[in-house]
């Protein structure tokens, strides 16, 4: 009877060994390196629409597949459809601006940014434009004073018109901020129907929106905007299996950008046309003001940027200080930049 104790005492030591170590195996320090090795059934639920689309096209998805990398697509982008996601578990990583991975610490889920890319020429190929409602004069941005401008406080667009009165010397009193999530056509609506004089419009729909409202104009806003990440729940890049799986895909994802590059008419009609609805007209004028992607050698003016945008946001949305060096994992900033090889911009401007 007493061997058999000892017997079971020792299976279930032995037992309650072996979980644990199969546990800290599974779990990846955010201070370790990345592995190089993607475990068998390892499987990465990812929101990158346009990634996902160009490498279908490309045939760069072959590489994540002979890399042993499964990739659940979930048709998602952008800041609150990532976030609710992220707190239902349901995704691991979007691809977003820069201001998703603050609001997401504000509102307590932890992010980490895997991936950092730019636009080789910035202030020339905007992301956005302030869209003018019809009948509205505003020609410069100190017109902005007394109007009524669509806001959407945890998105990028947001933080644009922030940074946007901050350049024109003016407060939030002295215009009428009407929130306003951008989702669809949410903000040419607003300004077609006079619910707002001014909203920033993404390059991809202001040629729709003028053709749409006769009369209607826009102005350029003079600002950087062309922060673009990728970021994951901070659990899924500490699981070893997705960390590595991420790796990978981190590479094929800075190779499918140049790609976009180097092939806008495959580009245009993979994604822009098939996926977003573009009218081949409307595809070819977005790719003209859009500018290429760059993958940067470093991401030290990236996050120095991100760091004074969570500086304004904490001022003028009343949020707590951050310290966004704690949002950003760096392990992955060589990786890419290695998939890039000689194509990485050197002279990313702060």
């Amino acid at each position: 009877m007493k061997k058999a104790a000892a017997a079971l005492s020792v299976l279930v030591a032995l037992s309650t060994l072996y979980a644990c170590g199969k546990d800290s195996a599974a779990t990846l320090e955010l201070t370790a390196a990345l592995p190089e090795k993607v475990p068998s059934g390892t499987e990465i639920r990812i929101g990158d629409p346009a990634i996902q689309a160009s490498l279908t096209a490309s045939g760069l998805d072959k590489e994540l597949s002979d890399a042993g990398v499964k990739v659940a697509w979930a048709n998602i982008s952008g800041g609150p459809q990532s976030i609710q996601a992220f707190r239902g578990d349901k995704l691991d990583c979007s691809s977003v601006a820069d201001i998703p991975s603050l609001f997401a610490a504000w509102t307590g889920t932890s992010t980490k940014i895997v991936f950092q890319s730019v636009t080789v020429d910035p202030l020339q190929h905007p992301t956005y434009e302030l869209g003018i409602a019809p009948g509205v004069s505003v020609t410069s941005l100190a017109d902005l004073r007394g109007k009524k401008i669509a806001y959407s406080a945890g998105q990028a667009q947001g933080a644009l018109v922030l940074r946007v009165l901050q350049k024109a010397g003016l407060k939030q009193s002295d215009v009428t901020l009407v929130d306003l999530t951008s989702n669809g056509d949410s903000y040419p609506t607003a300004l077609g129907s006079k619910a707002v004089d001014v909203a920033p419009l993404g390059t991809s729909v202001l040629a729709r929106y003028k053709g749409k409202y006769p009369g209607s104009t826009s102005i350029k806003t003079g600002i950087r905007d062309d922060a673009s990440t990728l970021y994951c729940l901070t659990k899924s890049v500490q699981d070893a299996g997705k960390a590595a799986a991420l790796k990978a895909y981190v590479g094929v994802r800075a190779k499918a950008l140049l790609w976009q590059n180097d092939h806008p008419e495959e580009y245009s009609k993979a994604y822009l046309q098939a996926v977003q609805g573009l009218s081949a007209a409307d595809a070819k004028a977005y790719l003209a003001v859009g500018g290429d992607k760059g993958i940067p050698a470093t991401w030290d003016n990236a996050q120095a940027r991100l760091q004074a945008t969570a500086d304004l946001l904490a001022t003028e949305q009343k949020h707590d200080k951050l310290d966004v060096s704690k949002l950003v994992d760096r392990r992955f900033e060589k990786v890419e930049a290695a998939a890039a090889g000689d194509r990485v911009v050197t002279g990313d401007a702060a």
